[in-house]
């Protein structure tokens, strides 16, 4: 199925039977009936190779009838720890990993003026949304590993959501911290470095501090998103 294929006022109605037709199914199911309803050349993944990502990627490597391409938003200000544990996990399990990146004078005015301070919704649309908006063009459906015990905002969404001219996939919304625990500790998978020194939720250097769940990210700011799942 392509988004093409979908005049605008059937998509809110394919969205419901989408999420219908999957909200019984297990994850595993999810994930491949998501190949044989979408075209697999058509569907991205994001992954940020943070605290628990070995997770989800370990799903689609078993799982996806293809080599799932797995786009790494490189902000310019990831910790050594996240480069390191992505390396790990492309290696383990032999990913096809895909860097995107601002354009590097603008990515460079916001680490001179430390914008990520000033305004960190604007350093998070030059370093992430906005790279990322040029290469969604491209696919029909977005992959992501949403969970709704995350926060509130992602408590309200459903396994398909279209928003911001793409269909996107949730297959892990309704999955409760410690089924996600569960799964990681039957699969022995490797947690990101940072999570033995108390970081649970793991982003940019400048913005991430330890804490539980996401408290660590953005403290003393109402920031909880960086805007790519808004």
């Amino acid at each position: 199925m392509s988004k093409e294929s979908l005049p605008s006022g059937e998509k809110a109605e394919r969205i419901a039977e989408l999420n219908e037709q999957y909200r019984d199914l297990t994850i595993e199911e999810r994930i491949r009936r998501l190949y044989l309803d979408f075209d697999p050349e058509k569907v991205m993944l994001t992954s940020s190779f943070a605290a628990t990502s070995a997770f989800f990627l370990h799903l689609f490597s078993r799982l996806a009838p293809i080599r799932q391409k797995v786009h790494f938003i490189d902000t310019g200000f990831h910790f050594p720890e996240t480069l390191a544990y992505k390396k790990k996990l492309t290696e383990l399990y032999d990913l096809e990993v895909i860097d995107v990146r601002a354009e590097s004078w603008k990515h460079e005015f916001t680490e001179k003026e430390k914008i990520y301070q000033t305004d960190p919704d604007f350093c998070c649309t030059i370093n992430k949304i906005e790279p990322f908006d040029e290469i969604k063009k491209n696919y029909d459906v977005w992959v992501s590993s949403l969970m709704r015990w995350q926060t509130e905002h992602r408590a309200t969404l459903d396994i398909f959501v279209e928003r911001g001219g793409i269909i996107r996939f949730y297959p892990l919304i309704d999955m409760t911290k410690q089924e996600r625990d569960d799964y990681i500790a039957e699969h022995n998978l490797p947690f990101h470095p940072l999570v033995a020194k108390g970081y649970s939720s793991i982003g940019c250097v400048p913005c991430t501090v330890p804490g539980q769940d996401r408290d660590g990210r953005w403290v003393d700011c109402p920031k909880t998103e960086c805007g790519l799942h808004l």
